[in-house]
């Protein structure tokens, strides 16, 4: 016979409580242990092992210990056990006879300590990755290819110098470009950059007195602005955060390049004059044939960075 929930529980020389739950084993679908408690405030309830129960009638449950030994057992701790309600245990109804109650059984190891679950489920996603990665790979290869291909150097012609009327004033070219991002299809989109003819002060502050080099990111030489060359090209965003600007004519500062997102405002040489502008604008590869048609390499630069980091 089972324990019953509420039976009365002695020991071998007086009487220590009631039965208040049932501890089972999940591997052997026993019985293997007692929780009894008594009524009162400050009442410990001990978790009795099932050999030291000697006895067991319909309402009384006799032990093999004595008061002062059933003292020295374990205290239960509730939170080291989940209800059967919890766990799903095949066949516990044909195992388990016990008036409805709280039926526990262990909490499980790997729930109890959080370590060893991480531990475990991180290397199920290490094997995992392992056998997946072989056949996702050349997926990913070739969805991600466009990410890594080199910059594309070449020379896109955008218009005529004659569009030019004076000389240190912005021009806005405008153009198309086909751009290939990662997996998605090649896209036609619109871009524009400004030009303008520089006198001989303004090309001073431009290239302090020296030719004006472009590399790749391998360091191999692209192209170089010649710095008595009076055609210079700035790439048309912002510094800051990328926005478009414009060329604005200022109160105080006169004619100048104007960002209106966080109000940076450059000069005709492409020095910050004021905002929030990390750095002067990029000015990019130029060159303008015998017929005066401007060709550039289309270059974009990192935002709100001090230094010029091309990316694109």
């Amino acid at each position: 016979m089972q324990p019953k929930l509420k039976s009365k529980v002695r020991s071998a020389d007086s009487d220590v409580g009631e039965v208040r739950r049932v501890i089972m084993d999940p591997l052997s679908h026993e019985v293997s242990h007692i929780v009894v408690g008594g009524d009162g405030v400050g009442v410990i309830e001990r978790q009795v092992p099932i050999g030291q129960v000697q006895s067991v009638t319909e309402d009384l449950v006799t032990l093999r210990c004595t008061g002062a030994e059933y003292a020295a057992l374990p205290a239960f701790k509730r939170e080291d056990y989940v209800t059967t309600h919890e766990v799903e245990i095949a066949h516990l109804e044909e195992r388990i006879h016990v008036t409805p109650g709280e039926v526990l059984v262990p909490f499980p190891e790997l729930e109890r300590s959080v370590k060893r679950r991480t531990f475990f489920a991180n290397f199920t996603h290490a094997i995992g990755f392992l056998i997946g990665f072989p056949l996702a790979f050349p997926v990913l290869r070739y969805l991600m290819k466009p990410m890594y291909a080199p910059f594309d150097n070449g020379w896109l012609t955008i218009g005529n110098a004659s569009k030019i009327k004076q000389e240190d004033v912005g021009v806005q070219y405008k153009y198309k470009r086909k751009v290939k991002e990662a997996y998605m299809p090649e896209q036609e989109i619109d871009k524009n950059i400004w030009v303008l003819k520089a006198t001989p002060k303004v090309l001073e502050s431009v290239y302090q007195g020296k030719d004006m080099e472009f590399r790749d990111a391998d360091g191999k030489h692209v192209w170089t602005n010649k710095k008595d060359v009076p055609y210079v090209a700035y790439s048309g965003k912002c510094p800051h955060l990328g926005c478009g600007f414009k060329w604005r004519t200022h109160k105080t500062l006169g004619q100048v390049f104007l960002c209106p997102c966080h109000l940076s405002i450059y000069d005709a040489a492409g020095k910050v004059l004021d905002g929030p502008a990390p750095r002067a604008l990029d000015p990019l590869p130029i060159k303008v044939t015998a017929t005066g048609d401007i060709a550039i390499i289309d270059m974009e630069f990192k935002a709100g960075t001090k230094a010029q980091v091309r990316i694109v």
